[in-house]
């Protein structure tokens, strides 16, 4: 009997598993015996005394709430099996364990006996999570990519129509003998049209990649210029805003007005979030270098009620959103997340109940050499006289489109004509000699790009004085295209403004 009784306490001092027996009570706990590998998971002293080894203390669960489910559990059952707790070590510090232990009441009815086996899964816990984190990532980013097929072709019908608009208000808004009432009304058709075009072009940010102009970009300073802009709204809120930015941050390859546009949505977001909750609030902004993982980070901290567990899944989702009917689109941090995804980093949010939300941008920092920028088309200063007589053809299948942009251009003295798709479009200029050509890429029987590679090879003279219209300026198949042919182009809407500057130019 002394042998076995040798036996098993040598394997207890030498079992690489963590072996507890004790009582627990309520608040404390009252140990009999711990060995040396527990006092290694929770960061014991080898030689510091069982007694005082009380990994299952209230004060050592990161949440009390654990503690009660655990004995809770314990008294119902009787047992647990790989019971996952997080608990802090002697030094505070988290350590995650799987318990396996068999409990029952003492005598003296002073809280659970147990015995238990504990194992350290701090490393596989870490793992899970970068694993779950990867998951949703590539669950996102697909989700967006087949959002993004359906969001080009809506984007395509939405901006006809509204570029018809445009076109047809901005007409009658250069009319004379307009009464005030008149004015007003054009002016406010304007106003919502341009709206309209913001968030068709909010939706293309995310749904495609955009052409940009990236350099190398120095975030703090994004950062100050930023919160500059919101300086007086949030002195009148009274919010407060502490900054602290780390100093000898390396500039990372980025387009410094989306990063901005990144921080903007965040901030105010997190002003919102802790004016409707508290009439008042604190922001903490914080910038540091991982030189682990090559990137820098910038955290935007508020003190509001925090990002509820059920919603935090859906918050980068399109068109979700929390606020009032009216107070916002849901589009906000879904930018966000494809701008940040674009330029390859990540965007993430921690966030507890009444503890405010923290979101954390991480952007990759890069030593590669700049590519050329991209070409701005349509945009140069021209002289502004109209080379009146010049002959246009308009090719566009949106008719109401084609009949505003046409009495535009006659209006200021070009000769105009009209085919609805590509084929009609190569039939009118085997019969017409033309100045220019005006061309939607979308069209049915025979969309732009093949009208241009056919038209380059019947009249290449021609084919120099194509300028190109898109309601879908975001797709890779489109800017491939546009890049490869040179061709002038405009995204609709357009202001009849650009469209005239554009024509001079091509006539040129």
């Amino acid at each position: 009997m002394d042998r076995r009784a040798a036996a098993f306490a040598r394997l207890f001092e030498a079992v690489h598993e963590g072996v507890y027996i004790g009582t627990l009570g309520p608040e404390t706990t009252s140990t009999i015996a711990a060995n040396p590998h527990l006092k290694l998971i929770f960061g014991y002293a080898s030689e510091a005394a069982e007694v005082d080894v009380r990994p299952f203390d209230r004060e050592h669960f990161v949440d009390p709430q654990a503690r009660v489910a655990f004995l809770e559990r314990l008294a119902a059952d009787g047992s647990v099996r790989d019971y996952l707790l997080r608990l802090r070590r002697a030094d505070t510090s988290a350590v995650w364990v799987e318990v396996t232990a068999r409990a029952d009441a003492p005598e003296d009815a002073g809280g659970i006996r147990m015995e238990a086996l504990v194992r350290d899964v701090s490393e596989r816990k870490k793992l899970d999570d970068e694993t779950r984190d990867i998951y949703h990532q590539l669950l996102q980013a697909e989700k967006m990519a087949a959002l993004g097929q359906t969001i080009s072709g809506v984007a395509h019908e939405l901006n006809n129509p509204l570029a018809t608009i445009l076109t047809w208000s901005e007409r009658l808004s250069q009319r004379g003998h307009l009464d005030d009432a008149m004015r007003r009304g054009l002016d406010t058709i304007l106003s919502e049209s341009e709206r309209a075009a913001r968030i068709v072009r909010n939706l293309l940010t995310f749904a495609r990649k955009r052409q940009t102009t990236r350099a190398m970009v120095d975030v703090n300073q994004v950062v100050r210029e930023t919160l500059a802009l919101r300086a007086y709204e949030q002195r009148v809120s009274n919010i407060a805003v502490i900054d602290a930015l780390a100093a000898g941050l390396p500039q990372v390859f980025a387009d410094g007005h989306q990063i901005q546009q990144v921080l903007l949505n965040l901030i105010i977001n997190g002003e919102q979030a802790m004016l409707q909750a508290n009439g008042r609030g604190v922001m903490v902004l914080r910038t540091w270098h991982d030189p682990d993982q090559e990137t820098v980070i910038l955290e935007i901290n508020d003190d509001g009620p925090g990002i509820p567990d059920d919603v935090q899944p859906k918050i980068f989702d399109p068109f979700f959103t929390t606020k009032e009917v009216g107070k916002g689109t849901g589009l906000g941090l879904t930018v966000a997340y494809a701008i940040v995804h674009e330029h390859g980093g990540r965007i993430r949010l921690e966030s507890h109940p009444n503890a405010g939300a923290s979101f954390y941008v991480e952007l990759p920092v890069t030593g590669v050499k700049l590519p050329p920028a991209p070409v701005t088309r349509g945009r140069l200063h021209l002289p502004e006289a109209p080379l009146r007589d010049a002959s246009i053809l308009i090719v566009e299948d949106e008719t109401a489109l084609a009949i505003a942009v046409m009495d535009m251009l006659r209006d200021s003295g070009f000769i105009v004509d009209h085919a609805a798709d590509g084929e009609e479009a190569l039939l009118k200029v085997k019969q017409t000699a033309f100045d220019l050509v005006i061309c939607d890429l979308k069209m049915p029987r025979m969309d732009g790009k093949a009208f241009y590679r056919t038209l380059s090879a019947a009249a290449p003279n021609l084919a120099r004085h194509v300028i190109f219209v898109t309601g879908d300026v975001a797709g890779t198949d489109a800017e491939k295209f546009l890049e490869e042919s040179g061709c002038r182009w405009l995204a609709k809407p357009f202001r009849l403004g650009d469209l005239l500057r554009a024509v001079r130019e091509g006539l040129t």
